[in-house]
């Protein structure tokens, strides 16, 4: 937000918050929940003001810059390639950072957006849209998720065909933003579930022809924990920010243990 209109100055208070000249209103209905008071829990709307070219990022920092300074949320990058600000907007996980406002307003500009932003869902709420993420991460190593080989280090290079990369390019693309996993109904009800984002990066090694661990990891997720929770419900490939095929780099994964890689 860069464009701002002049303020008026009330001696003795402080300056109103900015308002973007060609700005519309926007009412964010923001989750709440502080540890030390667990019982005041629930929904808080703030009226922020929204320019077509903002993201919902945007407007997340007004409201912790202007508005209340104990909102906390998580945001680093802010372009799509860290993950941090994963939460559930209008009820669907998304990155605050890719979410264009011009993709929200209505049409009619007389009409007041409202947005619904709350923390992901499957992980202990920390604080407002701060959630515990070592749940995630411990399914996440659990897979083994790194090159594993035998035998001595190469001098150079480990050469691999264009052909062998392509076969495990989609699932490069994860950022660990935890998008599919917590969209997952199974992941929600059974929490040992390894959940999508782990078998993601179970496959990018699978695959991986210059990788010696795939029977290992097979068997990891060969487990009660591991693919057969899986109910096909594509939740997790609507959610990846990234537009990986999560559902399919699970069924090929299912097919690895059924047949062979």
């Amino acid at each position: 937000m860069t464009a701002t209109v002049e303020e008026t100055i009330v001696e003795g208070e402080p300056p109103l918050p900015p308002v973007p000249a060609e700005a519309r209103m926007v009412d964010l209905k923001i989750y709440r929940f502080n540890p030390e008071d667990p019982d005041a829990a629930g929904f808080e709307t703030f009226r922020v003001p929204a320019l077509e070219t903002d993201r919902l990022l945007n407007l997340l920092l007004y409201v912790k810059g202007y508005l209340d300074g104990t909102f906390t949320f998580r945001r680093s990058c802010a372009h799509g390639v860290c993950g941090s600000d994963a939460m559930r907007i209008n009820g669907v996980n998304r990155l605050a950072c890719k979410l264009l406002m011009k993709d929200l307003f209505p049409k009619d500009p007389s009409k007041i957006l409202t947005i619904t932003v709350e923390p992901i869902k499957g992980l202990p709420v920390e604080k407002d849209l701060v959630v515990d993420m070592e749940p995630f991460f411990d399914a996440y190593r659990a897979v083994k998720p790194f090159l594993m080989t035998s035998g001595h280090e190469p001098t150079k290079e480990r050469i691999q065909s264009v052909t062998d990369r392509a076969r495990f390019d989609d699932t490069t693309k994860c950022i660990l933003c935890a998008c599919c996993t917590t969209s997952c109904p199974v992941y929600w009800n059974e929490g040992s579930y390894y959940g999508p984002a782990a078998i993601v990066n179970a496959h990018r090694f699978i695959f991986d022809s210059r990788d010696e661990g795939a029977v290992e990891r097979l068997d990891i997720l060969n487990e009660v924990d591991g693919v057969w929770r899986c109910r096909t419900t594509f939740n997790c490939t609507d959610a990846c920010p990234r537009g990986i095929q999560v559902t399919q780099a699970i069924q090929e994964v299912k097919r690895a243990l059924m047949f062979s890689r």
